[in-house]
């Protein structure tokens, strides 16, 4: 598994962005922080460890790191090769390219098989902004939910993400982590615990409650803050993992408050918005429902920032989205 130095010299662009984007590192830390405990921790990447801060893993254990190049596919059945003989690999690429590109590979040789491969699909959503549609990924969580077996998380920052990563180890089915560019604002602090299949409940509302994932809970609860000194009783919830969902947790906001908001960067078919529908519909539960996101169009190109703005899935825009809801 050894490479012949696995680290180009020539990746000095991709070093330095990867500086500026801190909450990449929590991905390789965690990983050998894992290894360091005696786990057997194997990485890889599709010619991105810069993009996704895991050429750091690949300093620390270098026979334990695998440059695939761009030959993703390839990648997530060799996780699975690897994952057959008792390693536990984490494979990393853009998740337009993991969960839609790989998703033959991921349901037939992880999914299908059940085994315990680690997949990370980073710089998720929008956040890929100038490098436009074909690399942005709205329909991931829509497409990796419906494979049977595979559970899906999403993490609001760095510390939530690393903590997820270390309670993997005792998770028996395969996961599919969908993750930020590392420039997320921290919702969490370094070591919050975190349990598979259980939302976290930032507040509840009697007016509303907010249902969010990744990188949407930090603006959502900046828009509850601000819903709350205008006089609104709004909630939020962190809905980390989206499969399996939290269903408890949502029809116990349902019974507490008039009204429910799924918050997501993704398409609103198939995504967060979609699974919640599900668990109310399947309750017989009629409390009203506003599913916010991308709104099925394809998105388009433009600074992140600025694309937020646009979908209204900054802290501004969900506020007036849920102000919307909450007049109506």
């Amino acid at each position: 598994m050894a490479q012949a130095n696995p680290l180009s010299p020539d990746s000095w662009q991709y070093r330095a962005l990867n500086a500026v984007n801190p909450g990449l590192s929590y991905l390789a830390e965690a990983l050998i922080a894992l290894a360091a405990q005696g786990h057997p921790v194997v990485a890889g990447s599709a010619d991105l460890q810069y993009s996704n801060g895991l050429h750091r893993f690949a300093q620390a254990y270098p026979d334990r790191y695998v440059q695939f190049g761009i030959s993703e596919q390839n990648m997530v059945s060799a996780a699975a090769g690897l994952a057959t003989t008792g390693m536990m690999p984490f494979v990393a690429t853009f998740a337009s390219f993991l969960g839609l590109l790989c998703c033959e590979q991921i349901r037939m040789d992880v999914a299908y098989t059940g085994l315990p491969v680690r997949l990370i699909g980073h710089h998720t959503g929008i956040s890929l902004g100038f490098y436009g549609t074909s690399h942005h990924a709205t329909e991931d969580i829509s497409t990796m939910r419906a494979l049977a077996g595979l559970t899906v998380v999403s993490p609001a920052d760095g510390p939530q993400l690393a903590s997820a990563i270390k309670a993997s180890v005792d998770w028996p089915q395969p996961i599919y982590f969908r993750i930020g560019r590392g420039r997320d604002p921290q919702v969490y602090e370094d070591g919050a615990p975190f349990e598979f299949g259980r939302a976290i409940v930032h507040s509840h509302g009697s007016d509303l409650n907010i249902i969010a994932c990744g990188i949407t809970v930090h603006a959502a609860l900046a828009a509850a803050a601000q819903l709350g000194a205008e006089g609104w009783s709004v909630g939020v919830i962190d809905m980390a993992t989206i499969k399996p969902l939290d269903r408890e947790a949502v029809l116990a906001a349902a019974g507490r408050s008039s009204a429910l908001m799924t918050v997501e960067e993704h398409n609103v078919l198939g995504g967060l918005g979609s699974a919640v529908a599900e668990v109310l519909a399947d309750a017989g539960c009629g409390v009203r429902l506003r599913r916010h996101g991308i709104y099925d169009q394809y998105s388009l190109i433009a600074p992140p920032a600025t694309l937020y703005a646009h979908y209204r899935l900054d802290a501004a825009g969900i506020g007036e989205v849920a102000r919307e809801l909450l007049k109506t």
